[in-house]
């Protein structure tokens, strides 16, 4: 196979000249940047370079056929109510490629074929809103098309609107075209294609183009690259999991009233301790709210003797980190609670021993460790294991991956190795409801506790140590 030629673009190789000269004429950019925010180290995003935002463009360019292009859509604002908008949040292959987080904005990917040359090259297009003073007003600063070649290097750069120019001249001559937009437009809600319909026959410029060529998925390709984190999208982890891993610690030490009144402390602390936000809804369950895994409402009362389960984290430069913990909300665990709490404990740990490529264990593998060790220590505990019990009592995966998303290349096979590179969750837990089925002391209680890992040749690197989970250790934080 002919290796990827594309030579680093000048941009790159004469970094900091260019972009100095470049913020000198434009001061405001729509994003976080050297220029404007000089603690970012000459960063596109927090801790990720120019240069290795090259290097992923080239990677996928080295996984698709030379004489194709790929095509990635930045996200679009979305509406709350009326003109009232959410918080941009950007596509994360979009992100992963470009370190571009604005709107409207489409990127392309062109490998082309060089017979002079005997090998194939890329050429990355980025298409953004131009600046626009008036817009910039109500909206904010936009970096605009100059950025988009100067500062996020592309090769050819162009406002939005050019793309009904440029893209039908880019896929003719019967290249591949890969993309995931046309599945991104479907609705994954079944009530919305119940009353909404399919948006098929809304299609924009993008999507009737895409209409007449035959279109292969790109995610399986993205999928391969984001799953194997480098060594600072390492670092952006640690950094969001030792931030929210405090907030935890720091949360414990307190008794508190109600569910809302503990997440407003953590999303407060996960931002104070350095994130720039929470990484997705959180969940704060207390007593048998727990047993609802994805309980996200939050508006009830904490009581004494009960246990408090919160799923949280926070994010940083995009990444984001997943952290589970369990505690009495009066600080003292009862032996019931004690016992299941320390039985789950015990397998959460030994599934993290685990996470090290020597080892040669898959995702799916820790779950079948995760399952053993469970109906093992529910066994001893007095449960009845016979049956459907333990996918009644443990009715989800051990883990999954985690990066720019929360659940990380999503659809990427479990059944892999696990290598270096690779950051998961480690996540069992036990839900146990009121049926008599289940020993009676036992009854209401829902327990996980989930940690964010990054696997490492021969042992794993916890991305989360710094929120405590060792019953002594909890305890200790009322005394």
């Amino acid at each position: 196979m002919h290796a990827l030629r594309r030579a680093a673009p000048r941009s790159l190789l004469y970094h900091h000249a260019t972009r100095r000269s470049f913020a000198t004429a434009v001061e405001h950019f729509g994003q976080p940047l050297h220029e404007t925010h000089p603690h970012l180290l000459n960063a596109v995003t927090p801790n990720i370079t120019s240069l290795e935002y090259f290097h992923r463009r080239a990677a996928l360019a080295s996984l698709l056929p030379p004489n194709s292009i790929a095509i990635l859509a930045a996200s679009d604002i979305k509406y709350r109510s009326g003109a009232v908008f959410y918080k941009f949040h950007q596509d994360p292959n979009f992100l992963y490629l470009t370190g571009f987080n604005e709107p409207e904005a489409i990127a392309i990917i062109e490998k082309t074929w060089s017979a002079r040359a005997g090998d194939s090259e890329h050429v990355f297009h980025l298409f953004v809103r131009p600046k626009n003073p008036r817009e910039e007003i109500w909206e904010g600063a936009r970096s605009g098309v100059e950025a988009a070649r100067e500062v996020f290097n592309a090769d050819e750069a162009g406002a939005i609107e050019d793309v009904r120019r440029i893209l039908p001249e880019l896929i003719a001559g019967g290249k591949d075209v890969y993309t995931d937009i046309a599945a991104e437009a479907q609705p994954r809600s079944e009530y919305t294609r119940m009353v909404f319909g399919a948006p098929s026959n809304r299609a924009g410029i993008v999507g009737e183009l895409l209409q007449k060529v035959k279109v292969k998925p790109l995610k399986g390709f993205m999928n391969n690259l984001r799953v194997v984190k480098s060594e600072a999208e390492v670092a952006n982890m640690r950094k969001a999991g030792q931030a929210s891993g405090r907030a935890f610690t720091d949360a414990m030490r307190q008794q508190w009233e109600t569910e809302r009144d503990l997440e407003t402390f953590l999303d407060y602390k996960f931002k104070a301790n350095g994130c720039e936000e929470a990484a997705y809804v959180p969940v704060v369950a207390g007593g048998e709210n727990a047993n609802m895994i994805h309980y996200v409402r939050n508006d009830a009362a904490l009581n004494p003797g009960e246990l408090v389960t919160v799923d949280a984290g926070g994010e940083y430069g995009g990444y984001v980190t997943d952290i589970t913990r369990c505690w009495p909300v009066n600080g003292k665990f009862t032996p019931a609670q004690k016992d299941l709490y320390s039985m789950i404990l015990g397998v959460q740990r030994r599934c993290v021993a685990l996470c090290k490529q020597s080892q040669k264990i898959s995702l799916d593998g820790l779950h079948s460790v995760a399952e053993q060790g469970l109906r093992e220590g529910l066994k001893d505990l007095g449960f009845d294991v016979s049956g459907n019990a333990l996918e009644t009592l443990f009715p989800h995966h051990v883990g999954h991956y985690v990066g720019l998303a929360v659940h990380d290349a999503p659809g990427h096979t479990r059944n892999e190795f696990l290598k270096k590179g690779h950051c998961i969750t480690i996540e069992p837990g036990i839900y146990v409801d009121q049926s008599e089925r289940w020993p009676e002391h036992f009854r209401g209680i829902g327990i996980r506790i989930e940690d964010s890992v990054c696997v490492q040749e021969n042992g794993p690197l916890v991305l989360t140590t710094e929120a405590v989970k060792e019953v002594v250790d909890i305890e200790a934080l009322r005394r």
